[in-house]
């Protein structure tokens, strides 16, 4: 029997599969480890919870804490479901001692990184693998480590072909990547955006016009220092304020309803949050709420 109870903010279809659009990115579990904020036991508790909240959409990778974000995702949940939806992503893996990350971009390496992720997580199939470019950002590819992404989508159609991915999905690209990865059948993209950081909009219409889910990291803003966040604009306090929810709400909210194939992904190691991050999908900002939030990262660009 499904474990499924609801969806949380509706529903959209990813490489076949029904799944809710607020999901559950398990970035900050790989890093419990390093950070010791919580232990495997909160871990797994937060994960079940998910599920109880009617997520049915995970977003990982074997290199989230070099295995343990899957480790825990094996433990927690009921995996052989085919309405749990495992989206992993590739390109990169921990670096030696255990230290950082390194490109890990060659076609036979993206194998071996899906076939880690099959081991670690116990299953057969994932519902999609993102190919992470290190074109650009914080991990770049330099030597032989620069292919061509033709090259590296032919391994994952492979893959796919093998029924070991349902899904081809794209992380960290351009708009000029993307339309040329259309015709390997691409599902779903990944790429920083938020209120406050729109730069990929041209993205965001593409993937809706084809029927793409687009899944944004960062949707809060960037981590690093220097860069706005969405919790701290005046527009989104005021507007937090006067439907007595958090400005992260609102900033999660406002992606879900700027375009109905967004699927949010945030990460936490925190029960109360998880709980937050699921209701945003029964918050409704009216239309001058929208006008005001959706002008933010023009006027911040200024």
């Amino acid at each position: 029997m499904s474990q499924i109870t609801t969806q949380p903010g509706g529903h959209a279809s990813m490489a076949g599969r029904t799944i809710a659009r607020v999901g559950y990115g398990t970035m900050q579990l790989g890093a419990l480890p390093v950070h010791g904020a919580v232990d495997p036991e909160d871990a797994v508790r937060i994960l079940q919870r998910a599920i109880e909240l009617g997520i049915n959409h995970f977003d990982t990778a074997q290199f989230y804490g070099n295995g343990f974000a899957n480790q825990m995702l094996r433990r927690a949940l009921p995996l052989s479901d085919d309405e749990i939806a495992i989206v992993s992503k590739v390109g990169a893996v921990v670096g030696p001692g255990g230290q950082g990350l390194v490109t890990a971009q060659r076609p036979h390496e993206l194998r071996a990184q899906v076939e880690a992720n099959l081991a670690t997580l116990g299953v057969d199939r994932l519902a999609a693998v993102n190919i992470r470019r290190t074109d650009f950002g914080m991990l770049v590819a330099d030597g032989d480590q620069r292919v061509d992404l033709d090259d590296q989508l032919a391994e994952l159609i492979a893959l796919r072909d093998e029924g070991k991915i349902d899904g081809i999905g794209l992380s960290n690209v351009t708009l000029a990547q993307l339309q040329r990865a259309l015709p390997a059948g691409i599902v779903t993209a990944q790429n920083s955006y938020s209120l406050v950081q729109r730069d990929d909009e041209p993205l965001l219409e593409l993937t809706q016009h084809e029927g793409i889910t687009w899944a944004p990291y960062f949707p809060l803003g960037s981590a690093f220092p220097g860069f706005p966040k969405v919790t701290e604009q005046t527009a989104v306090r005021d507007a937090a304020a006067a439907l007595g929810v958090t400005p992260a709400q609102i900033g999660l909210a406002w992606l879900l309803q700027h375009a109905p194939h967004v699927l949010l992904i945030p990460g936490t190691g925190s029960l109360d949050h998880l709980v937050e991050n699921t209701a945003v999908g029964d918050i409704q900002l009216d239309a001058t709420t929208m006008a005001g939030l959706d002008g933010l990262a023009a006027r911040l660009d200024k």
